[in-house]
Formats: structure tokens, C-alpha cells, sequence
């Protein structure tokens, strides 16, 4: 897959995510110029969604699509945290292994079900991702603590 064509396919997911007709309305586009951002037709493979339109999008979006895929492109790790919590979480290095080996579970299951069948779809790629990115938060707030506690 080339470069290109992995950053239409996740320009598409992006879209989707926020929804065709909300996305027109938060960029000020066409569905017809959304889909040309990742059409795979070689008279568009030049066309790109502009920046400010994927920020828009990926404020609306569930997930920063467009954003992780340029990160992974770079080699690098993003943290997205979708939780917000309004307050900070007790219970330190405790909670955070019991949390860990919770969340741990659940990514497990969800890859049992997956390769159930012995093929992963993209749907099941994306659960797998969401509680990949789930437990690597709690890592963070694991190691936060940890240094915390270590003074």
C-alpha cells in the first residue's frame, strides 16, 4: 500500500466516522470534493483533504484518523485519550494494575473473536486498535504514578 493510498483510506475513515452530511457542513465542501479526497481514481491521487478541514473533521470525529496515520507514516506514537476526566483518578499503581490487567482481558477477547474465522476485518482492526490505544492509556497513567510515587 502506498503512501498515498493509505492516507485516502483513512481520510475516508474520518469522513465516515463524522458522517457525510456533517462533515460538508464542518468543512464548507461538497460530497462530491470530500469523496475526491480519497478517491483512489488516478485523476484525484494528487488530491488530499486540506489541513484545517481534518482538523474540523477529527475535533467531531470519535478517533483522529487522519492524524494517527500521519504519525505511524513518521514512526510516531500518538497517545489519544478519550476519556477527559474531570477530576484526577485515585488509587495509584493499584488501581492502574487492576485496571491493566482488566483492560488487558478485554483486547484479548476481542482478539479471540477476531481471529475467530481466521480473518480479522477492518471493523474488527478498529475494535482491536480502540482497546490497543485503551490499554496503552493505562500504561501511561501506570508510569505517571509510578514516577510520582518515586518522587
Amino acid at each position: 500500500m502506498t503512501v498515498s493510498s493509505y492516507l485516502k483510506k483513512h481520510t475516508e475513515s474520518l469522513v465516515k466516522d463524522v458522517g457525510i452530511e456533517p462533515a460538508c457542513a464542518l468543512t464548507g465542501k461538497s460530497k462530491a470534493t470530500l469523496g475526491r479526497y480519497y478517491s483512489d481514481n488516478p485523476e484525484h491521487a494528487d488530491r488530499f483533504m486540506p489541513i484545517d478541514a481534518v482538523i474540523a473533521l477529527e475535533e467531531a470525529a470519535s478517533y483522529p484518523h487522519v492524524t494517527s496515520a500521519l504519525a505511524e507514516l513518521q514512526g510516531i506514537t500518538l497517545s489519544h485519550d478519550d476519556r477527559r476526566p474531570n477530576e484526577a483518578r485515585s488509587g495509584g499503581v493499584n488501581s492502574d494494575v487492576i485496571a491493566l490487567s482488566q483492560r488487558f482481558a478485554m483486547l484479548m477477547t476481542e482478539y479471540q473473536q477476531s481471529i475467530e474465522d481466521g480473518v480479522i476485518t477492518v471493523n474488527e482492526a478498529k475494535r482491536l486498535l480502540k482497546e490497543t490505544t485503551l490499554l496503552q492509556q493505562v500504561l501511561i497513567d501506570m508510569k505517571l504514578h509510578l514516577e510520582e510515587e518515586s518522587g
